[in-house]
């Protein structure tokens, strides 16, 4: 296992809320040596591009080649996360050092419950949030059995989260958010 982080920063939110956008913004304003950027989704893009022949770094990008495998991934992933809750997230943690992560993809409550156990009140937990239309306006188009499914709604609900991030478009907002959220990491380290 890695060496103990000073904070963990789960981030959620729908598809195309801007969760990565907002991961990166962190991750460029605390340099990559303070911070790193884990995503869940890797090593299970990974494991499944293995298993099924697939091109590994298309599955990461925001490309139809993803979305065309989406919803066999989620049921793939799912299946896995039902053997072994810690799966992905065991394998996402190893080796890193940095002191600061931010995992840009947290979508389940057994995520939630695995780094909480494991990493206790270094944890906090962030929904990324975009209105519908802006959604839209980054490409987003409901897809039955992807945006209704647990992967997207999973943390919809019975979920305290100890930040809002609204991400709508508006430069200014984002930067006094993100701020915000920059002064308490700074606190902790």
């Amino acid at each position: 296992m890695a060496g103990l982080p000073r904070l963990v920063l789960l981030l959620s939110g729908k598809r195309k809320s801007g969760k990565d956008f907002v991961a990166e913004e962190i991750q460029n304003r605390l340099g990559p040596d303070v911070c790193a950027i884990l995503q869940l989704s890797g090593p299970l893009k990974e494991q499944y591009a293995k298993e099924h022949g697939l091109d590994f770094q298309r599955l990461l990008d925001a490309s139809d080649y993803k979305e065309t495998h989406r919803q066999d991934m989620i049921r793939w992933g799912e299946e896995k996360r039902n053997t072994d809750p810690g799966f992905f997230c065991r394998i996402v943690v190893e080796g890193v050092t940095q002191p600061v992560w931010v995992v840009s993809d947290t979508r389940r409550q057994s995520d939630v419950e695995w780094f909480q156990d494991v990493y206790g009140a270094t944890v906090q937990l962030v929904r990324v949030v975009a209105t519908e239309e802006t959604r839209k306006r980054r490409n987003w188009v409901f897809v039955v059995g992807v945006d209704n499914a647990e992967s997207e709604c999973g943390l919809d609900q019975g979920v305290t989260f100890d930040w809002v991030i609204t991400n709508d478009g508006d430069e200014l907002s984002l930067d006094s958010q993100l701020e915000k959220l920059l002064h308490f990491i700074y606190s902790k380290l």
